[in-house]
């Protein structure tokens, strides 16, 4: 168990509190003065409510030391991505368009369900305006930067969140992933980011995304993050699309037999080009598969030619778009260059497009079906290239062209619905972390977090303090 505070995970805090050994109030104290250290270096956190969270901190104090703990991550410090709604917070999405001077009176269903299991909500991480792309940078916001090397991006959209949780600024974060977004930061920065089966983790207000979008958790290991499912994964009548409660510890399901799942191993979702130590990381993390008693195949996905990246390239840009409708004409060059741009190209698809590539999204989620039909498990890499430079959309190819196919795997199942978590699988030879990302059938949320903790506990990425 880590001496320093900001070290320690979720789940050492609940012992150290059971214990009496720390408190609540030692914990968000320690953060906070990390966070005056070293977010100005980071630009992680942009917005941090000390004085409401040492009051919350000190009430969870007073039930630990009644034993009466809400739950296991009573007076576990929390960050909130900048696009989930925080009661008293502005809620600006990372844009200079949104009103500040409104209510903001009301929580998110995730930041609810973590207030009534007395977590600390204590800060708000940095977002890319609206969440819009794969690096986190604003005009409001200015750059974030990744902790295991400054000059790299954390990526994005929750690439605040991922740069919080990995430099120690706090060990829950609640993100959202539209494309990616909890995953691909999550990869970036050596941490594990979980985007559930479609509405098992309810969401409001809506997101500019439509039903791409979902919340979730991101943490330092994956039983941190199952203790956060456990409590945010609960239907709320503001989402049209939540599940019915399935009334899941995942917590307690972590530690069960994996009982011998068939894996499939893809190593490349079509004609793009993987970074040699990428791949080879991930065919390692499917080698300890093996040893622990999994059967693992190399395998090709049948999505009956459906091409995944222009499917939700059309979805994303057709979304997009809103924001033209959003805001009057006059606000539209307070947008970030690339949102707008993404916007105007956006509104050049017509109806009929936009109803042919949800035709294909049904066809490329019936492919995935019937995967999973066969598979219990996929792996595959989070994304086929480690963190890039930051003030870039995209790294650079050999050529010295942009390869703008860098993330071509988590889309799929922001497109198709399915559970799929990113867990760290490595370090290449510049020490920049490698994500492994696991995906299983619709529910079976439960079996991907089990099938990560295994790994995890088999093959842990040893975490130094950073930024490095």
């Amino acid at each position: 168990m880590k001496s320093d505070l900001t070290e320690a995970t979720a789940a050492d805090l609940s012992s150290l509190y059971r214990k009496g050994r720390a408190s609540p109030v030692e914990a968000l104290k320690a953060i906070l003065a990390r966070a005056e250290r070293i977010n100005p270096r980071l630009n992680a956190l942009c917005l941090i409510d000390s004085e409401r969270a040492l009051k919350d901190a000190a009430a969870s104090e007073k039930r630990w030391k009644k034993a009466e703990p809400l739950s296991p991550i009573d007076g576990v410090p929390v960050s909130v991505k900048e696009l989930v709604r925080v009661k008293g917070w502005p809620t600006l999405m990372g844009s200079k368009a949104v009103d500040p001077h409104q209510p903001w009176d009301e929580d998110a269903p995730s930041v609810q369900r973590l207030r009534e299991a007395g977590a600390v909500i204590f800060a708000q991480t940095t977002s890319p305006e609206f969440g819009h792309k794969g690096i986190t940078e604003s005009p409001l916001r200015g750059i974030s930067r990744n902790p295991w090397n400054l000059e790299k991006t954390p990526g994005g959209s929750s690439g605040g969140a991922a740069a919080a949780v990995a430099a120690g600024l706090g060990p829950l974060a609640i993100g959202t992933d539209g494309g990616g977004s909890i995953r691909l930061p999550a990869a970036i920065c050596g941490i594990v980011g979980h985007k559930a089966t479609f509405g098992r983790v309810a969401a409001w207000p809506p997101s500019l995304n439509g039903d791409l979008a979902n919340t979730g958790p991101m943490t330092r290991t994956v039983e941190d993050c199952a203790l956060m499912m456990s409590v945010i994964a609960r239907p709320d009548v503001r989402d049209p699309h939540s599940l019915p409660a399935d009334d899941v510890n995942y917590a307690k399901k972590l530690d069960g037999k994996l009982r011998k799942p068939r894996i499939g191993l893809v190593l490349k979702f079509g004609d793009h080009t993987l970074d040699p130590e990428v791949g080879a990381l991930v065919a390692k993390a499917a080698r300890t598969f093996e040893k622990l008693g999994c059967v693992v195949e190399e395998t090709r996905p049948d999505l009956d030619s459906v091409d995944g990246r222009k499917v939700f390239g059309i979805h994303w840009l057709c979304f997009a778009q809103r924001v033209l409708q959003m805001f009057p004409p006059e606000k539209h060059q307070l947008l970030d260059s690339t949102l707008l741009g993404m916007a105007r190209d956006g509104a050049k698809y017509s109806s009929a497009d936009l109803v042919a590539a949800m035709a294909d999204r049904r066809t490329l989620s019936i492919g995935w079906n019937r995967f999973f039909d066969t598979y219990d498990l996929l792996l595959c890499p989070t994304l086929a290239v480690a963190a890039f430079d930051t003030g870039k959309m995209a790294p650079d190819l050999a050529d010295g062209t942009p390869n703008m196919q860098w993330s071509p795997y988590t889309h799929h199942f922001n497109l198709s619905r399915h559970p799929s978590l990113s867990v760290p699988c490595g370090l290449t030879r510049a020490g920049l972390p490698v994500g492994l990302m696991i995906t299983a059938a619709h529910y079976r949320d439960a079996l991907v977090l089990r099938a990560a903790h295994h790994y995890q506990q088999a093959a842990p990425l040893r975490m130094p303090a950073l930024p490095a």
